[in-house]
């Protein structure tokens, strides 16, 4: 056993379109998931996040690589591999006239645990749905069917759990509970595969970030080495009288002028220091009623690497 939850080797997936000719989905892809770890696996849409996710799932083949979960090479063993992982999609996909705990009932039954062993109750109470345990799952709003199919895949007690993006559609209320779940989940020893959308939300919660863009493999670096990517730092500042004007400030120095008044000022910090910045404020006549920085976040990594990408 190593200590790698997945293990991805030169993963390729290639679709075949018929008279379209092929489409390269995923292009020699290779990177580890330690165990125990919070993994953000992040891209534009189409970019294979998707093709990945259901290559680990087993819903798609892949066409070369090899890929394994737990320990577990998915083709020498592919039933244990796949029982070492549970999903939660981004399609509802359950009976609507099931209730939620024979919704849990069945999916044990398919993944052969025993009803002694069986946690269905106790899922529910964890995610706030034990009231709900025997209401029709067509009565349930749309982000208790979120919180359903998390514990879909929690019912045979995987050591990884994979997060397709989980909260789509959710209020922030609902999210941030159930993100507090996932952290509860991951400090029990379950690692997390997760993809998301929101990338304030990968920024906080993930160790290590892989980005993916056009089916290759563009980053792959725990979350505060990807964010030093940029050296970028933004100034806000407040004048004591209204600019109506954006000032010079020289080269290697971006200002903009905000709707209430206050000067954006990007700048590189290895390139340019704050007090220049001020000083040159000051030579203009610019006297300065407040000041706040901003470091450069995710977002701004994300879209830099997948447009130049």
């Amino acid at each position: 056993m190593t200590q790698n939850a997945i293990e991805i080797r030169n993963l390729k997936k290639t679709y075949n379109l018929g008279k379209e000719g092929e489409v390269e989905a995923l292009k020699s892809i290779s990177l580890d998931v330690k165990m125990g770890s919070i993994f953000g696996l992040l891209g534009p849409n189409g970019a294979g996040k998707s093709t990945l996710i259901n290559i680990l799932a087993g819903l798609v083949v892949k066409s070369a690589g090899d890929v394994s979960i737990w320990g577990f090479d998915m083709d020498k063993n592919p039933r244990q591999a796949r029982a070492s992982i549970g999903v939660v999609p981004q399609e509802i996909n359950f009976d609507p006239f099931f209730p939620p705990i024979k919704t849990l009932e069945q999916q044990a039954g398919l993944y052969g645990v025993p009803k002694s062993e069986r946690r269905s109750m106790e899922i529910l109470e964890a995610i706030g749905l034990a009231d709900k345990a025997y209401a029709y799952t067509r009565a349930l709003s749309g982000g208790m069917k979120r919180r359903l199919l998390l514990a879909k895949a929690l019912v045979h007690n995987p050591p990884v759990l994979i997060l397709d993006e989980p909260t789509a559609g959710v209020d922030v209320q609902l999210r941030r509970q159930m993100w507090d779940y996932v952290r509860e989940l991951n400090a029990r020893g379950t690692t997390i595969v997760l993809t998301t959308h929101y990338l304030e939300e990968a920024q906080e919660l993930c160790d290590q970030i892989a980005i993916i863009n056009h089916g290759k493999l563009i980053a792959n670096e725990p979350t505060q080495q990807l964010l030093k990517r940029i050296d970028g730092k933004r100034v806000i500042i407040t004048p004591k009288v209204l600019v109506t004007e954006v000032p010079d400030l020289g080269e290697n120095i971006k200002v903009g002028l905000s709707e209430f008044g206050n000067l954006l000022v990007d700048y590189a910090p290895k390139q340019v220091e704050i007090m220049e910045i001020i000083a040159k404020l000051q030579n203009l006549g610019i006297e300065i009623k407040d000041i706040s920085t901003e470091e450069a976040g995710l977002e701004d990594v994300f879209l830099q690497l997948t447009e130049t990408g």
